[in-house]
């Protein structure tokens, strides 16, 4: 009844060449041109078969003013015939062995599908309703041979989806063994289809994992306008996107190329600057976008390759020079014992028995064979082939159809033979109340029913050829894949190499292996690089380019302080304070120290000038000393004039507390040692001058105000005014002391050790007390600079002032606007520049008149006027 249901319904309501029973009389009538062209068995069960022997149509433009006559096709498969073979093999070869099927013989209906849909659909109609033997008047009964309950084919994944969508409301089970478009595996849409292909989403996993091995960023992805290559790109895009992979165009061609739509293809890719392309089509397709790609000489193209044509000899034989070093998957390949002499048993003795026979000797060897109906194929030149000799043999010419060094498909078309039959055998093994159906029934075999069938073939497994075969609940077999590389063999023929492969059934960071070492690629020696932007070095940072893919992106160096330590860096890392990048800004290093050093020139100079000034400043008070008893000596304040001398050594010495590594005890050293030893100065310059202003006052009629500033108030006078400073600085040491500090604020590859004042108060008061004395003593010096006298020593007192003021005015923005090392030799040199100002404005002329001029050292001298 189902049978029945199916050619009624397609009888009437598809245009579809059929045979019906007709409504008055039991006689079958066969509706339309049936082309008699089959393989065809007999047996207990039928399996049909639907494989692509002819392929690419002649396109033509009907008018319907008469009947269109048959398609005719481009070319012939040899390579599917191998597959149609391989079919009938597997089937006699089950149908000899005992421990299978004893009981059941196998037979098949196997027909021409033409990679076309509407011949592979009116082919899988006949095939499921029994195909009649036209030109018989009797009942339809007697005339037609027996259904199949199951089909196995189509190889392409678009021809096959039309088929089940025709036969998928039947539960008619469609075995696949090349359609792998992902697409199939939805099992709402398409319930009744198995296939022993690998679904295109393992290959895609595979091809992605491929891309990114090879740190291909920027790939060309092209495919023929089919289901197949659709569904299957974009999963590609999809997958590709994790690691990052940028598709540098996406083209879809028609099947048949238009010269416009084959221009349009060649100027994408030659636009693009991807030089690794990856195609989803087939061998048909592809071999007139590389007659293009010769034509205008693109040919450096690495080719990926999808499972389609990934290991398609007959594309090497024109296109060698364009291919070599391709990639691609491969479904896993093996040895049928006995097929190949199966297959060479063809010879011009038994090539009559199928029209396909015939049809493939004659395309072999150019001949035609006496009673040929040769008209699938339209070429030119078919007419003027001269008769076959009956001398061909197999073992002169290269054949496709004899080449079993690559059995991958036809491997995957003996395994549907197999499962077939061993659902079979299931069946018939099974005991009544252990079956699978309600209340333990079994399937039936007589008649089979396809949804029965169906659900025993989704739970079959079985071994084959050493390979345990199993199917998951989509129906499709664990994926695994073989990579293989076209390199030239010694004769000049395609190698197929196997580089590596890809198996699912491991885990994801070990299921894709490669072995470099024997790959050839399509130029030079290594693989080639396909990116449209290249890495961003460590030290710099990946920038998009904005509306452009994430593939495509400017290189910025790292900012200051900043570092990147890996390729392709999104951000660039900002180095710890205590860390500054190396050249190369890849690496973060720890900062140097810098403080001023005794080692350095500029530490050098400065321990010498201060050195310099303290031996000048010892040399002098010698002077003082052993000349202590002559007039100019003892005229100016002998004993204030010694201090001054020793606490002026000591400024300059204090010069040397400034230069090396600083520390909490060196750093409070060195400023209260400052503010004290320029306040005893101060306050014996400042005594000085007092005592000058006062003696010349003295020497006034009724004046007695010397009796007021003797030696003992000038002494207490230098005290008091050096108390004052030693508060400031112990208040200053108590309260926010002086420390060392590590300054890692500012940009730089050093860490500036320096002494911290702490209280910035504290410090502006030591040096404002300074200041203050100084300017006391410059008021009354400069009161006292014309008092007459032939040695006035406050005219050296207010220019020595006037030098102290220049230096330390000048020493404030200086030493505010300066850093590290440089701050403190600042300020070690307006320590030195006032103490040499200070040493040689006051004793230098003392100096000289003693050592130079000792006429002069005499107190007549002095007393004049």
């Amino acid at each position: 009844m189902a049978h029945h249901a199916i050619v009624l319904t397609f009888c009437f309501l598809l245009n579809m060449p059929m045979w019906c029973q007709s409504t008055h009389t039991d006689e079958c009538i066969y509706e339309g041109e049936e082309r008699t062209q089959n393989f065809f068995h007999d047996g207990d069960v039928i399996l049909g078969g639907l494989f692509p022997l002819h392929y690419s149509p002649v396109s033509s433009v009907w008018s319907f003013q008469s009947k269109p006559p048959p398609t005719d096709y481009k070319y012939f498969s040899a390579r599917a015939l191998r597959w149609m073979r391989t079919m009938t093999f597997a089937v006699n070869e089950i149908n000899q062995r005992k421990d299978l099927l004893p009981n059941l013989t196998l037979g098949y209906h196997i027909r021409d599908s033409c990679d076309d849909i509407p011949t592979s659909l009116k082919g899988s109609l006949v095939l499921v309703n029994g195909q009649p033997e036209i030109g018989q008047g009797a009942s339809c009964a007697e005339v037609r041979r027996q259904p199949s309950p199951v089909i196995v084919g189509d190889a392409a994944s678009g021809v096959s989806m039309a088929v089940l969508r025709t036969l998928g409301s039947f539960s008619v089970p469609l075995v696949s063994y090349f359609a792998s478009c992902s697409c199939l595996s939805n099992k709402k849409e398409f319930p009744a289809f198995m296939r022993t292909m690998p679904s295109d989403e393992f290959q895609i996993k595979a091809l992605a994992k491929l891309v990114h091995y090879y740190q291909w960023s920027w790939v060309g992805v092209i495919g023929v306008e089919s289901d197949y290559a659709r569904f299957a790109i974009q999963l590609f895009l999809k997958e590709s996107a994790r690691y990052n992979v940028c598709p540098a165009y996406v083209h879809f061609y028609p099947v048949t190329l238009s010269k416009d739509a084959l221009r349009e293809l060649m100027h994408n890719i030659q636009a693009s600057t991807a030089t690794v392309i990856l195609n989803f089509s087939g061998e048909s397709e592809l071999q007139t976008i590389l007659q293009e790609c010769r034509q205008q000489n693109i040919t450096h193209l690495q080719w990926i390759a999808s499972e389609a044509w990934a290991t398609s000899k007959a594309l090497w034989v024109e296109f060698s020079d364009i291919l070599q070093g391709t990639l691609g998957f491969a479904i896993r390949k093996a040895e049928i014992p006995n097929l190949y002499s199966y297959l060479r048993e063809l010879n011009t003795s038994n090539i009559h028995a199928y029209n396909f026979l015939t049809e493939f000797w004659e395309e072999t060897f150019n001949c035609q064979v006496n009673r040929s109906l040769n008209t699938h194929i339209h070429k030119e030149g078919v007419k003027n082939r001269g008769p076959c000799s009956g001398r061909e043999s197999l073992d002169d010419v290269y054949s496709p159809y004899a080449d079993v060094t690559q059995l991958r498909v036809s491997y995957n078309v003996y395994k549907a033979i197999y499962l077939i039959a061993h659902t079979l055998h299931d069946m018939s093994t099974c005991v009544p109340g252990e079956g699978p159906f309600q209340n333990g029934t079994c399937g039936s075999l007589n008649p089979i029913l396809p949804w029965q069938l169906l659900s025993y073939m989704k739970r079959t497994s079985f071994t084959t050829l050493g390979e345990d075969v199993r199917f998951d609940e989509n129906g499709d077999p664990i994926a695994s894949y073989d990579l293989m590389n076209w390199q030239v063999a010694e004769d000049g023929s395609l190698l197929l190499v196997k580089v590596g492969f890809f198996d699912a059934s491991l885990k994801e960071d070990r299921d894709l292996v490669i072995n470099e070492s024997v790959i050839t690629w399509h130029r030079e020696n290594k693989a080639p690089e396909s990116v449209c932007s290249k890495s961003c070095l460590p030290g710099s940072r990946k920038a998009r380019r904005k509306g452009e893919p994430i593939c495509c992106f400017d290189c910025i160096p790292c900012g200051e302080g900043e570092i990147s330590n890996q390729t392709d860096s999104i951000d660039c890392l900002r180095c710890s304070k205590e860390t500054w990048p190396n050249q190369a800004r890849d690496q973060c290093m720890p900062k140097t120290l810098e403080y001023l050093s005794f080692q350095e020139p500029l530490g050098i100079v400065l321990w010498a000038v201060s050195t310099f000034g303290a031996f000048l400043t010892a040399a002098v008070l010698f002077v003082f000393v052993i000349y202590r008893k002559t007039p100019v000596i003892r005229g100016n304040n002998m004993e204030l004039s010694f201090l001054l001398l020793l606490f002026l050594c000591a400024c300059f010495l204090i010069g040397l507390t400034f230069i090396g590594k600083p520390s909490n005890w060196l750093c409070q050293i060195r400023y209260t040692a400052f503010g004290i030893s320029f306040a005893l100065c101060i306050a014996c310059i400042l005594a000085k001058t007092i005592v000058v202003l006062m003696a010349f006052r003295a020497t006034l009629p009724g004046s007695n105000v010397m009796k007021w500033f003797g030696p003992a108030q000038q002494r207490l006078s230098v005290i008091l005014c050096s108390c004052v400073q030693a508060l400031i600085c112990i208040i200053w040491l108590t309260t926010k002391p002086p420390s060392a500090a590590y300054n890692t604020e500012f940009m730089s590859a050093t860490i500036i050790v320096e002494c911290n004042v702490g209280s910035e108060l504290g410090f502006w008061c030591v040096l404002g007390y300074i200041g203050l004395l100084a300017c006391m003593c410059f008021l009354i010096a400069f009161f006292a600079r014309k008092l007459p006298d032939n040695y006035n020593e406050a005219k050296f007192i207010t220019f020595s002032m006037l030098i102290f003021f220049a230096v330390w005015i000048t020493f404030i923005p200086v030493y505010v606007s300066t850093r590290g090392k440089y701050m403190v030799a600042v300020h070690v040199f307006a320590i030195l520049a006032s103490a040499f100002g200070l040493l040689l404005c006051i004793f230098a002329p003392k100096c000289y008149i003693v050592l130079l001029r000792p006429e002069k050292n005499s107190k007549k001298h002095m007393m004049k006027k």
